[in-house]
């Protein structure tokens, strides 16, 4: 029975006075094994006096303690440590739980919130009990998180009189009442999804078979049978689907993106006669027109606005998902039927100018004609949260299909940004002229951009119409250049410039032909320690030369000799831009 608040509760403890209590709590809290064991040894002849009434809060801390002092003690294997870890959690969540359940189970994450305890905990419980065990990191973790509680929750809350065990009391009947009913309201919402889900599966199922019935016919009638009109079935079973779009459109939407609908198999694409997405290009995908024709009839009956915005919403969702598989075939068609929806809404200004019947032609395998007002900033958001191989080309679709896009170098950036971060490479412009002035305008982002612009460089230096005479011959006085200009940087240094001609490739790193096995052999007699920006640049007669009108710039040194200061600053600028 339970007794009113205003009077006191009596327990029947195991110790014998709180002097005992408090010794064998500090105890149990240092990181002395030997007095650890100590206090477990006195829990041990606690729990033999009160073997029925014993604080499951006490109970619970010896054996994670005991935990602790085998791991230090270095006796047990990492096996071992794992499966007494895992005793010790299980028996925690279990016991500190228990007397929060009603007559009907309650799930365990809602007591172990109602109690404060993290999450993580329970699943590592359940992890233990049901799937592969844990590792001893994890094992280790949970039992300091554990102890931390207790101490807070139970040994902590002692020090101010009697013991506040909430967890340790019985729930209210009413508590209980409601818990109840919530639960068996969560069942009937639960049977109404399940119920939901395979009604909506076994409708898409029924689809398929029916298209697939239609595609069976001779090789010469199988892309005309996919245009036929639908019969009377495929009539009942389209207005099916309809009408639980209506009602579950979400719950539709994520069936059909699952594998084996809009996601084809590899059985389906033999059976319809399509390419792999491993023979298509993965930047700029496409659904295969034979499978985007066996979905059309489905996807055309359900278009409107708000059915488009959540595909859309879905198929991102869904891309975001994949990230860890990028290139994979179900990524590969998420980002196809991307492109697919947003094509439809594609109003170039060439199609202005087309007849009636490419028109036609055109718009015989869209989703949708009419154009709708999608929320360009949301897809951009979420195309960009959601990067792939596939993202430049889906981002180059939304800047152009926006109603007020950004500027023009805005979208050349983000679109250079998006490649840079995929590892794609951009289209090509389409003459030589323009591919020039894009390698020229490009700004350099990595080292192999720096090497391909600097093999263009050399490319258009070299004459256009030369006999190969010519060319070994200017070859030869550029490199001869070269090596004067280093060797006049040179001039008055321990080093210099070696034009044997030795094959570099048989020495390692920091080694020379004739080197001895002295490492001093390289020092010079007198050298000094100077950093970057301590260098001596001559800013004053720069300045003056460079105000002159018609004054040429002053000969930087050779290649990779010295830093200036006006160096530094715009490689800082270029790092603080990229």
């Amino acid at each position: 029975m339970k007794k009113k608040g205003s009077e006191k509760k009596r327990h029947v403890v195991a110790w014998l006075n709180k002097a005992e209590w408090d010794q064998v709590r500090d105890y149990l809290y240092s990181m002395d094994s030997s007095l650890q064991r100590f206090a477990l040894d006195r829990i041990s002849a606690w729990r033999a006096r009160c073997s029925n009434s014993f604080p499951v809060a006490v109970d619970c801390t010896a054996d994670l303690v005991r935990c602790q002092v085998l791991d230090r003690s270095g006796q047990l294997t990492g096996d071992d440590l794992i499966l007494m870890y895992g005793m010790a959690l299980v028996r925690f969540v279990n016991l500190i739980t228990e007397r929060q359940q009603g007559r009907r189970a309650r799930p365990l994450r809602r007591l172990a919130g109602n109690l404060n305890i993290p999450e993580w905990v329970v699943d590592l419980r359940h992890e233990i009990t049901h799937r592969k065990l844990p590792s001893l990191k994890w094992c280790r973790k949970g039992c300091k998180v554990v102890l931390e509680w207790l101490q807070q929750e139970y040994w902590s809350r002692q020090l101010g009189g009697a013991p506040d065990e909430r967890w340790d009391l019985q729930s209210d009947g009413e508590d209980e009442e409601a818990d109840i009913k919530q639960q068996e309201d969560e069942l009937v919402a639960r049977q109404k999804e399940v119920d939901a889900y395979t009604k909506a599966r076994e409708l898409l199922i029924s689809y398929e078979k029916d298209q697939y019935q239609a595609f069976d016919g001779s090789p010469e009638d199988k892309e005309k049978s996919l245009w036929q009109a639908p019969l009377a079935d495929m009539s009942w079973l389209l207005g099916e689907i309809k009408q639980f779009a209506l009602e579950s459109s979400e719950l539709l939407i994520d069936v059909l993106l699952e594998d084996g609908f809009l996601v084809p198999t590899m059985e389906q694409l033999e059976t319809l006669g399509c390419a792999t997405s491993d023979s298509a290009s993965p930047t700029e995908p496409r659904v295969p027109q034979t499978f985007l024709r066996f979905w059309l009839p489905l996807l055309k009956m359900l278009n409107s606005p708000s059915f488009i915005h959540l595909f859309l919403e879905k198929l991102f969702v869904e891309l975001k998902l994949l990230s860890k598989e990028p290139d994979g075939h179900r990524c590969f068609y998420i980002s196809a039927w991307i492109s697919e929806v947003l094509l439809c809404n594609n109003n170039k200004f060439e199609y202005h100018f087309e007849t009636k019947l490419q028109k036609k032609a055109r718009m015989k395998d869209r989703i949708f004609i009419n154009r709708i007002q999608l929320r360009w900033q949301q897809l951009l958001s979420a195309c960009l949260d959601a990067p792939c191989i596939s993202t430049p080309h889906l981002i180059q679709l939304i800047l152009d299909d926006m109603e007020h896009p950004p500027s023009q170098e805005t979208r050349e950036k983000l679109v250079q940004l998006c490649s840079i971060y995929t590892q794609t490479e951009r289209s090509e412009a389409s003459t030589p002229l323009q591919q020039k002035q894009q390698q020229q305008q490009q700004p350099i982002y990595t080292v192999e951009m720096l090497l391909d612009k600097m093999q263009h460089s050399w490319q258009d230096a070299r004459p256009l119409h030369s006999s190969p005479m010519d060319s070994e011959r200017s070859e030869e006085r550029k490199w001869a250049d070269v090596q004067a200009e280093r060797a006049l940087a040179l001039r008055g240094s321990p080093w210099q410039v070696c034009t044997d001609n030795v094959s570099w490739k048989n020495y390692p790193i920091g080694k020379v032909p004739g080197q001895s096995d002295d490492p001093s052999c390289l020092m010079v007699d007198n050298y000094s320690i100077m950093t970057v920006s301590d260098q001596p640049v001559e800013l004053e007669s720069s300045a003056t030369r460079s105000s002159i009108p018609g004054a040429s710039a002053p000969a930087r040194p050779a290649e990779g000799l010295r830093w200036s200061n006006s160096d530094l600053n715009r490689l800082k600028c270029g790092l603080k831009l990229f």
